[in-house]
């Protein structure tokens, strides 16, 4: 019975021994980067996915992954675990050499964040269609080749996607529907073909398709006109509306009129309306050599008979002796020539003798209007040859920055005519020269006007220092919190001046204030500019998706106009969105009672005083009611704004001392 028993304890000795030596062969095998069974028990699953990525990936054992314990994993060099499940992953510049293989990191299905930029992995992306939660997927600046990773268009939370300064071909997939809530697509610098996507996401703030082989017109959309030329750029294939480079001809961006390809505004007979030809093949030149020799000498002809003609006539003019005094109409001709631009000044000449006294209170130049009685040195020929860029689209049309021969800097704004309301050419002058009268250091001072035949420009004084737009939200990387409370404050109290003047000075109305409307001038002082142009969009087009969340509710209906207590209500969103640094777009739907606590927990690391944070707050608050009467006037709210601004150097004094 003894030996019986000996030989038990000596059997389950020798077992336990043998699975420890098997597990710790196990583990130091994993550890030297062979590959562990992925179906083993005796590891946790991430651990066996991370160790299978070190693998592939880790040619050179740069990453010091040792498992003692159970959940080691979650302390291993860019690993972040949350409830023991890796939750992120970010390996970016560790030198790695290698593949990211199937099966491996592809098996962590809680991972939100995948970062592996800056390495040197190469091959093509597996399947990643198991990281279903996955938000950020960070593969940039490595090797990887083959094409759009297919699986990618299953990530349905994917919120950033950046696979720039790889190897990747073929064509981008047209449907990226499914990656509806991405902010930030970089696609730039691979060797992409095909044609840019028609993308539509809403949330899209970051976009780059540069330096690849993509060809075709781009899509106007929504989404895609709010990026400039930089996210197309050295695509020489790439064309459109987006990218100021027509796709059959050039076009002016000023003008729909064909123009040379040479002058980005066009030149001077295309810009009046001529339409340039093609010049005649080899062929027909001895036909049109003939026909034009035949014309010259019927055109020398006539002018001949028509200088016999004069000339009788005046010796029959001089013996009546009689002169005649010069009618309306004559002298209507006289002072305002027909226009060579377009037919339809022609057409209108006969309304200019009542229109006499009401334009000659603006000087023109060519055939601008300059507002104010302002001579300006520019006129429409000079503006037709300046240099464009494009700014942005917005409400009523597409704004550019045009650099004059003389280097002077305008912004000029084309009106789309598919996005304003028809409107006869009295209506539009008179409703420019009243707006154009409008002058106030928080306005952008609007120089001048034109119009013809489907065709309206407003130009104003350029802004070097950008919109509030961009000062607020930028790039992630230079704007990871809100502005200091101080310039929310000073912001706030510009603004409101140029609105409280708008409505005081006039009966008119911005209609469509939105921080991108909203520039800093020279010193930084805030300017608003587009006011009083909303008036002039149509109502059925389609909603400017940068727009909807500045709409008081009273306007959202299309057949509702803007008032006064409409731009008070979009200047309390724009308040909150300088002191959260949040768009519209992103503000969530809270009472009144629960905005000073959303606004504090979005401004937890600022350290502005509790009274000053809510005082602001409060202004908003109540520009925001949702009933128009019980709103205040711009006047009321600028008073507000500028009694906290009196109470905060009060304050600033009594703490230095001063009485």
């Amino acid at each position: 019975m003894k030996l019986l028993q000996s030989h038990s304890r000596l059997f389950h000795y020798l077992t336990l021994t043998c699975l420890s030596v098997i597990i710790i062969f196990a583990v130091r095998g994993c550890a030297a980067g062979s590959t562990p069974l992925v179906g083993s028990s005796l590891l946790p699953s991430d651990a066996v996915s991370l160790l299978s990525f070190k693998s592939k990936a880790d040619l050179d054992n740069r990453l010091l992954y040792s498992l003692n314990e159970r959940f080691d994993y979650c302390q291993w060099q860019g690993v972040k675990c949350a409830q023991g499940r890796v939750v992120r992953f970010a390996l970016q510049g560790f030198g790695l050499r290698g593949v990211l293989a199937p099966n491996t990191l592809t098996r962590l299905d809680q991972l939100r964040v995948l970062n592996l930029d800056n390495n040197s992995l190469s091959g093509p992306i597996p399947d990643l269609s198991g990281l279903a939660n996955l938000k950020s997927l960070f593969l940039d600046h490595n090797s990887f080749s083959g094409s759009f990773p297919p699986s990618i268009l299953l990530l349905h939370r994917l919120r950033v996607l950046d696979l720039s300064h790889n190897n990747f071909t073929g064509p981008i997939p047209a449907d990226l529907t499914g990656l509806d809530r991405l902010s930030c697509l970089r696609l730039q610098s691979n060797r992409f073909n095909g044609t840019v996507p028609p993308l539509n996401q809403s949330y899209l703030l970051i976009f780059n398709v540069s330096d690849n082989n993509l060809t075709g017109a781009i899509p106007v959309t929504p989404t895609l006109s709010r990026f400039g030329t930089s996210s197309f750029q050295l695509n020489l294939g790439l064309c459109g509306e987006i990218i100021n480079k027509a796709c059959n001809s050039s076009r002016s961006p000023f003008f729909g009129s064909s123009t040379n390809a040479t002058s980005p505004l066009g030149q001077s007979a295309q810009s009046q309306g001529i339409v340039v030809k093609e010049p005649p093949s080899p062929r027909k030149h001895k036909n049109i050599g003939l026909a034009l020799g035949f014309s010259i000498g019927i055109s020398v002809l006539i002018a001949s008979l028509l200088c016999v003609f004069g000339l009788v006539k005046k010796q029959s003019t001089q013996e009546k002796g009689s002169k005649q005094p010069m009618s309306a109409s004559s002298d209507a001709e006289t002072a305002y020539p027909p226009n060579p631009i377009t037919e339809t000044r022609i057409e209108e000449m006969s309304e200019l003798p009542k229109r006499i006294p009401e334009v000659r209170k603006v000087q023109k130049s060519g055939n601008l209007v300059f507002c104010g009685g302002e001579t300006q040195p520019y006129g429409l020929e000079q503006l037709m040859r300046a240099s464009a860029e494009l700014l942005g689209r917005g409400t009523v049309g597409t704004t550019y920055k045009a650099v004059l021969d003389n280097q002077l800097i305008l912004t000029v704004k084309r009106m789309d005519a598919n996005k304003t309301a028809v409107t006869g050419s009295q209506v539009f002058e008179h409703h420019m020269d009243a707006v154009g009268g409008l002058r106030h250091p928080n306005l952008v001072p609007m120089r001048a006007y034109f119009q013809a035949k489907g065709e309206r420009l407003v130009i104003y004084d350029y802004q070097p220092n950008g919109s509030l737009f961009n000062l607020i939200h930028g790039s992630k990387s230079t704007r990871a919190k809100p502005l200091h409370w101080t310039s929310c404050l000073k912001i706030a109290e510009d603004v409101a001046q140029g609105l409280a003047y708008i409505h005081q000075a006039s009966r008119l109305i911005h209609g469509n204030l939105k921080s991108s409307n909203v520039l800093l001038g020279a010193d930084f002082e805030a300017c608003v500019t587009d006011y009083c142009l909303a008036v002039l969009a149509d109502s059925s087009s389609n909603e400017d998706p940068d727009s909807a969340g500045y709409k008081a509710p009273e306007t959202r209906r299309s057949s509702s106009r803007a008032t006064s207590k409409s731009d008070v209500y979009a200047f309390g969103i724009l308040l909150l969105e300088l002191l959260t640094g949040k768009h519209p777009s992103q503000h969530p739907f809270l009472v009144p009672t629960d905005v000073p606590n959303w606004v504090r927990a979005m401004r937890a690391d600022d350290g502005c005083e509790e009274n000053r944070l809510g005082m602001l707050t409060e202004v908003a608050c109540i520009c925001n009611l949702t009933s128009p009467e019980q709103r205040p006037t711009m006047w009321q709210v600028l008073k507000m704004i500028q009694e906290i601004k009196e109470s905060v150097m009060v304050e600033d004094n009594a703490s230095l001392g001063f009485s």
